[in-house]
């Protein structure tokens, strides 16, 4: 089995910052990849940003690409997820995502709110 601990949500002002860690323990063995998605309250759960663990190759989605960066510490299975210039529509619940073995495995979590 995979868990994962999420760290780092909270309460920011808009244009201010925050970094979101997650760190896989467990059988963590060949994972293609690790990131982070968003749901905000009556909406869907969006794909944020994630980033291959073999080649550190990141993905980001349009809506947060050049605030946002994803980074990894392979060594200690962690992936981070650092916003900057936040925007209160960049409220959510986020969750972080590990790809292995085939198998997407989720965390419980963080909340991320950005007040006006």
């Amino acid at each position: 089995q995979v868990q994962l601990l999420e760290s780092g949500g909270g309460l920011v002002q808009a244009g201010g910052s925050l970094r979101l860690s997650c760190a896989a323990s467990g059988r963590t063995f060949r994972t293609y990849s690790m990131g982070w998605f968003r749901q905000a309250p009556g909406k869907e759960r969006d794909f944020v940003a994630a980033v291959s663990w073999s080649d550190g190759m990141p993905s980001i989605a349009d809506s947060v690409k050049g605030r946002f960066t994803i980074s990894r510490d392979n060594a200690n299975n962690t992936v981070y997820l650092l916003m900057n210039s936040l925007k209160p529509e960049d409220t959510a619940v986020y969750y972080c995502n590990a790809h292995i073995r085939g198998v997407n495995y989720w965390g419980q979590g963080t909340q991320v709110t950005v007040s006006s």
